[in-house]
């Protein structure tokens, strides 16, 4: 009796310890994607008002260059965070990754900025954005059922929106413009759901392994979680920016 009493013990013990861990986990990957959004906002907003370095930034030549350097730096972020010696390194590349996602959208949360109403629009979008976010990601944490194998569905599916985005770039269809930004606030919302259960996932297999993999982890989180709250963020703006046209 004495020795189940015992094994009762440890293994309650352990259970509240990991279960310590994870809150731990989870809140200090959010944090980490909240410090990104906060500093997209800020980066956004002083390209914003810098309207000359804005414009070197955003337009021409140099448009290009940031977007192939985004697209670039997005898929090699997750290997460096992981692989990479130093954790300062998986540090810069998220930081990295963040300021030229925030280059990126400039033009986008300027064009909001220099029209009426527009700064609304912009808080609008933005509260609309964290709500779907913060249910997507509730749905992921507590859901039994395994998302994991939507994964390989929601990349084709965001493949072909992309391919169809580039399209719409030569047709300048507002409607079908609306049609695409509601497909990928969609994607995002259930990418958000998928990463959130990979995270509880990953950490049961990895919560051993030490605070440096548990680190790692957690900035690989925090990027996968940035990209979706942005990808939803400016899909969101541009379905008010349309409705407003209307």
């Amino acid at each position: 009796m004495s020795d189940n009493f015992s094994f009762s013990s440890v293994a309650s013990k352990a259970k509240v310890t990991y279960d310590v861990g994870l809150r731990r986990f989870m809140l200090s990957t959010y944090n980490y994607m909240a410090l990104g959004i906060a500093f997209t906002g800020l980066v956004t907003l002083f390209l914003a008002v810098n309207e000359p370095l804005m414009r070197a930034l955003s337009f021409g030549i140099m448009s290009l260059v940031i977007f192939g350097a985004t697209l670039a730096v997005g898929l090699m972020a997750p290997r460096l965070i992981l692989q990479s010696r130093s954790i300062a390194t998986a540090h810069l590349a998220f930081w990295g990754y963040a300021a030229l996602v925030s280059i990126l959208i400039t033009p986008l949360i300027y064009s909001f900025l220099s029209i009426e109403g527009g700064a609304l629009d912009l808080a609008r979008a933005f509260f609309i954005t964290a709500g779907m976010f913060a249910g997507s990601s509730l749905f992921g944490y507590v859901t039994r059922r395994n998302l994991q194998g939507m994964a390989h569905f929601i990349f084709m599916l965001s493949l072909g929106v992309f391919l169809a985005m580039i399209v719409n770039a030569f047709l300048k269809s507002s409607g079908f413009s609306m049609l695409l930004s509601f497909a990928v606030v969609g994607i995002s919302a259930v990418a958000t759901a998928i990463s959130t259960q990979m995270l509880k996932q990953q950490y049961d297999e990895f919560y051993r392994a030490g605070p440096q993999m548990i680190t790692r982890l957690g900035i690989l989180g925090a990027l996968m979680l940035y990209g979706s709250f942005i990808n939803m963020f400016i899909n969101i703006l541009n379905i008010i920016g349309l409705s407003r046209r209307e």
